[in-house]
């Protein structure tokens, strides 16, 4: 019998895409024999998520949980919108969310978190669930904010069932102040940010890149008007303020109201909840969001199936 190293074990994974503890039991159901393993696999079924990994997966759920100061997102893919409304599949994606909350927004860490009732490692299960399902499937991205006091609250808009949709939000909000008051102000941020889809928190948090591309194109804006440079720095400068508008969540104007920043919001909201409030993070998720779907032509398809 050949020996069964860790070595050997990983070779047939990569080999055949299977998980690992998939991968374990084929070699020691075959003595150790590496062929045989992978005709193991085949026959299980288990052999065939390599052979699915590179069809583009842009439909699928975004998950959120949240527990009190704490809360997690994360966005699980698959090829079609039919497999989404599968209920394995969407008692795997809240199980992933469940787990996202110990894993720091750690995507690595997520995928080496034990799955429940299976112990094996979440990649491995991942695959158990491509080889069942048929589809490509992934563990896009996830996000995990927590709190020493206040509470991490979330929104999913469309929801299809608890904790499940096309688009999660996490808002974290520090405040020793009234927890129902808290969670109140923290539903509706996190509506607002689902419907103004804010890119960053605040001026600082901005992405320098983006900033410097955003104060490039608007400095050319300004130079096509012929005005003198130290006019065209007044009016980059001007349309910077607008800009940050559009793109910092405490910025923005709040959809609830349609006239207070959302940094005024929660100032106020001070009154209410008893205790200074302060805004620390956000996460939104918006299923396929940068994913360039494939573009199918249906008969073009037929035609080739039929050899025409």
């Amino acid at each position: 019998m050949t020996q069964i190293t860790a070595a050997l074990v990983k070779e047939l994974r990569e080999s055949s895409g299977a998980g690992m503890m998939d991968c374990k039991k084929a070699l020691t159901e075959t003595s150790g024999d590496f062929e045989a393993a992978v005709d193991w696999l085949r026959k299980k079924g288990l052999a065939a998520a390599a052979k699915k990994a590179g069809r583009v997966a842009a439909e699928g759920l975004v998950g959120v949980v949240s527990e009190g100061t704490s809360g997690a997102v994360v966005e699980v893919n698959s090829e079609t919108d039919f497999v989404a409304r599968n209920d394995g599949f969407q008692n795997f994606v809240s199980t992933c969310a469940t787990l996202a909350l110990s894993a720091g927004g750690d995507l690595d860490k997520l995928m080496a978190s034990k799955y429940p009732d299976s112990g094996a490692a979440l990649s491995d299960q991942l695959n158990t669930m491509i080889a069942t399902v048929g589809e490509n499937m992934s563990i896009r991205r996830t996000a995990q904010f927590s709190v020493e006091n206040g509470i991490v609250a979330s929104y999913v808009h469309n929801q299809i069932v608890p904790g499940l949709g096309k688009i999660g939000v996490l808002v974290a909000l520090e405040s020793t102040g009234d927890a129902a008051q808290l969670a109140a102000l923290g539903k509706q941020l996190a509506m607002h940010v689902a419907a103004a889809h804010p890119q960053a928190l605040d001026k600082d948090d901005v992405d320098a890149s983006a900033l410097d591309r955003e104060r490039e194109v608007l400095s050319e804006q300004a130079r096509a008007s012929g005005k003198p440079e130290e006019i065209i720095a007044k009016m980059v400068e001007g349309r910077l303020r607008k800009y940050y508008e559009e793109v910092c969540l405490l910025e923005q104007v709040y959809v609830i109201d349609g006239e207070t920043k959302v940094s005024k919001v929660v100032e106020n909201a001070a009154k209410d909840v008893g205790a200074p409030v302060k805004l620390v993070g956000f996460a939104r998720f918006q299923l396929g969001e940068g994913i360039e779907k494939e573009e199918s032509d249906f008969a073009a398809e037929v035609a080739a199936t039929l050899g025409n």
